[in-house]
C-alpha cells in the first residue's frame, strides 16, 4: 500500500510553529534575503532560487512557510533579467548556500549545520538548483517547483545526481510551461518522487497575482501553491533533518488530496519515452 500524505500534509501547508526573522543577503556582497526561525541551532538550510524575471519580493510568503518551519532559506535576487544566466544562478545559489552555513544569523540566535544543507527552486530556479546540485557533495537533497529548461541543461545534469530529489509539476499541458519535469525526474541518478499537483502551475506558484491574472491565468491558485509548500516542506524535513515522520513525503508513490505520483513507466510516459524506448532499461 502506498503512503498517503492526507494528514501530514494538511499540518505542513498550513504556517509552522517558528517566529519568523528576514534579513538583507546583501551585506555579503549578493543581493537577496535571508528568512530564518527567530533562534536554533544545527538547523537546516536551503538555497533558493526564483523564476524567470520573478524578484525575490513574489517569493515573500513561501520563503516565510519554509522558515517557520524550521528551515535557514538564503535567496539571491540576482539574474532577474530577459536573458538570465543558468550557469551564473547556480553559482550563486552556492555562494549563499556557503554564507548561511559559516555565520551565526538571526542576532547570533540561529546557526546552521553544514550537514543539513539543500537546493531548492521555481521555474528557471528549480533548473539553476538541479545545476547547483550537480556534482556538489554539500547538498543533500534538491526540490524543484515546476522546473524549466535551463543552459546548461538541467535534465541532463540530473543523470550524474546521487542526492534525493523532490520535482513538482503540472498535471496538465499549460501554454507557457518551460520545461519537462517528468523527464528530468526520470532522468535523476539517485532516489526521486515526482508529484503533479491539481490546479498547480508553474505561473500560479509565484505570489504577483496582478501578472499571472494578465497571462489569463486567473485568480492565483493559492490552494495548489500552499499543496506545494507542504510537499516542500516535508521532504526537506525528511531528508536534511533527519525527521522520520516525515519519510512518507520521500516516497515516490506516496499520494495525497489533490496529489498523484508516478515513477517507473507511468513517469517514462509523463516524460515522454515510449514504451519499448532503450533508456528505459
Amino acid at each position: 500500500m502506498s503512503a498517503n500524505l492526507k494528514k501530514s500534509l494538511k499540518e505542513l501547508s498550513k504556517r509552522g510553529p517558528h517566529h519568523v526573522l528576514e534579513g538583507d543577503l546583501g551585506y555579503t556582497g549578493l543581493p537577496g534575503k535571508i528568512y530564518t526561525p527567530e533562534k536554533g541551532n544545527g538547523l537546516p538550510a536551503i538555497a533558493f532560487g526564483h523564476d524567470w524575471t520573478k524578484p525575490i519580493k513574489h517569493y515573500h510568503a513561501t520563503l516565510r512557510h519554509l522558515a517557520s518551519w524550521g528551515i535557514v532559506v538564503a535567496a539571491p535576487d540576482t539574474e532577474i533579467g530577459f536573458n538570465p544566466d543558468h550557469a551564473g544562478f547556480a553559482a550563486d545559489l552556492e555562494s549563499a548556500l556557503q554564507i548561511v552555513a559559516g555565520v551565526k544569523l538571526g542576532n547570533g540566535n540561529v546557526s546552521v549545520s553544514p550537514k543539513k544543507l539543500g537546493v531548492v527552486g521555481h521555474g528557471m530556479g528549480g533548473g539553476a538548483a538541479v545545476l547547483t546540485a550537480a556534482d556538489n557533495p554539500k547538498v543533500g537533497a534538491v526540490a524543484a517547483i515546476y522546473p524549466a529548461n535551463t543552459s546548461p541543461s538541467a535534465a541532463a545534469a540530473a543523470r550524474t545526481i546521487e542526492a534525493p530529489a523532490l520535482v513538482i509539476g503540472s498535471g496538465k499541458s499549460e501554454l507557457f510551461d518551460a520545461g519537462n519535469p517528468a523527464k528530468l525526474a526520470y532522468n535523476w541518478k539517485g532516489d526521486v518522487a515526482y508529484r503533479e499537483i491539481e490546479n498547480g502551475n508553474q505561473q500560479s506558484f509565484a505570489e504577483d497575482a496582478g501578472f499571472q491574472f494578465i497571462l489569463g491565468a486567473g485568480l492565483p491558485k493559492t490552494a495548489a501553491r500552499e499543496t506545494a509548500w507542504g510537499l516542500v516542506t516535508g521532504f526537506l524535513l525528511h531528508q536534511l533533518d533527519n525527521e522520520g515522520k516525515y519519510s512518507d513525503f520521500s516516497d515516490p508513490e506516496a499520494t495525497g488530496p489533490k496529489v498523484s505520483s508516478y515513477a517507473g513507466l507511468e513517469l517514462a510516459d509523463k516524460a515522454g519515452f515510449a514504451k519499448d524506448d532503450t533508456r528505459l532499461f
